[in-house]
Formats: structure tokens, C-alpha cells, sequence
């Protein structure tokens, strides 16, 4: 029954009036998002570039200045090195990783659209390694959407899902949206067309 309310919320979000999805992203600047050290931050042509060298040790992340609780959330990302994440609901924190909370995982590897907890269970969903080999274009454009309502969680990858957890009374509520350069590694991703739909 809460695979089926998960999926109307995501076909409703299909029809929403574009007025109801919110821009996170003005396409020129990083108005609206402050840097946590480590790596570097940029707009390049009209898209979020995150890059950092495998001498730098620290997450460098780039985090919304607002906070969310229940919501449809996507965006457009391409990784051209290195393992990277989309943060929701994270909670920003004064230690080595700097956050702690859900990342929807944004690589190039059969793990993409995983969840993983940082500062808490670490791998806690990990998608089919074949669905992932059909629907994504590693080094391409690919399209993410995170849906989180209460409990339940489900990442999609190009209109597809591949990751649900339902009924996860451990999961955070509300917090911030962020994007990973994870530390100790060469890093280039890129992200574009970030928009987020309010759920009651």
C-alpha cells in the first residue's frame, strides 16, 4: 500500500504546475548555497562544477541555505572523476565529513542512486547493478529524483526507481540539500536543473 502512495506522489509531481517545483539553482551564481571546506565550488557555463584533488582530504561540499522536511527533489548531474553525492535532509556538522545524513549516490559506478548514511549506518540500499546498467549513461547527463515523505524514501534515475526505503524510522526529517566532493580523491561533477516540489 506505500509503494502505492510512494508512486502517485511521484506521478502527481509529474503534472505539477511549473509553478509549484521551486529552482534551487538561478543558473549564474551559488545565491542560495554556502561552501564547507575542501575542494572548490563554481559556476561554469550555467552549471554547478565541483572539483577537487586527491591531496585534498576534507568533503567539500556545497550546501542550501534552507532546510527541507518533506519533499520531491531532483536535478541533472554528469561525473566526469571520482565518487560524489546528492545530500537531503543533512545536517551539517563540526567534524572530519562536516554533515551527517542521507546522500543519494552520484558516481559512475553500479552503486549510483544508493543510499548511504554518512556519520550514521553508511550503506543502507544499494540499487540492482543490472537496472543500473540499462537506464544509466555513466560520464553523461543523467537525471535524479529524491523523494522523501516521512518515513519513506525512493531515488529514481531517469524516470526509473531503483532505490527504495520505506517505513525508515531512523532516517532524518528535515534539513539541508548538499552536494559531495568526496575527500582523497581527483573530483569533476557537474550539476544543473536542481528544483525541489514541496510535499505537505
Amino acid at each position: 500500500m506505500r509503494t502505492l502512495f510512494i508512486y502517485l506522489i511521484f506521478a502527481s509531481s509529474l503534472i505539477a504546475e511549473p509553478s509549484q517545483w521551486v529552482p534551487l539553482f538561478n543558473g549564474k551564481d551559488l545565491t542560495g548555497w554556502h561552501t564547507l571546506p575542501g575542494g572548490k565550488w563554481e559556476v561554469v557555463d550555467g552549471v554547478i562544477t565541483g572539483t577537487s584533488e586527491k591531496k585534498e582530504k576534507r568533503h567539500g561540499l556545497l550546501v542550501s541555505d534552507k532546510t527541507y522536511k518533506n519533499f520531491i527533489l531532483r536535478a541533472k548531474f554528469k561525473v566526469t572523476k571520482g565518487d560524489s553525492g546528492l545530500y537531503f535532509r543533512a545536517l551539517e556538522t563540526k567534524t572530519k565529513v562536516a554533515i551527517r545524513g542521507f546522500q543519494a549516490e552520484v558516481d559512475k559506478s553500479p552503486q549510483v542512486g544508493g543510499l548511504y548514511e554518512t556519520a550514521g549506518r553508511a550503506w543502507v540500499k544499494s540499487p540492482d547493478p543490472k537496472l543500473i546498467a540499462k537506464i544509466v549513461k555513466h560520464g553523461d547527463w543523467n537525471q535524479i529524483t529524491v523523494t522523501a515523505n516521512g518515513d519513506d524514501i525512493t531515488v529514481s534515475l531517469n524516470g526509473v526507481t531503483v532505490t527504495e526505503l520505506l517505513g525508515d524510522t531512523k532516517c532524518q526529517k528535515k534539513g539541508h540539500i548538499a552536494l559531495q566532493l568526496h575527500g582523497g580523491q581527483d573530483m569533476h561533477v557537474q550539476f544543473k536543473d536542481i528544483a525541489i516540489l514541496a510535499l505537505k
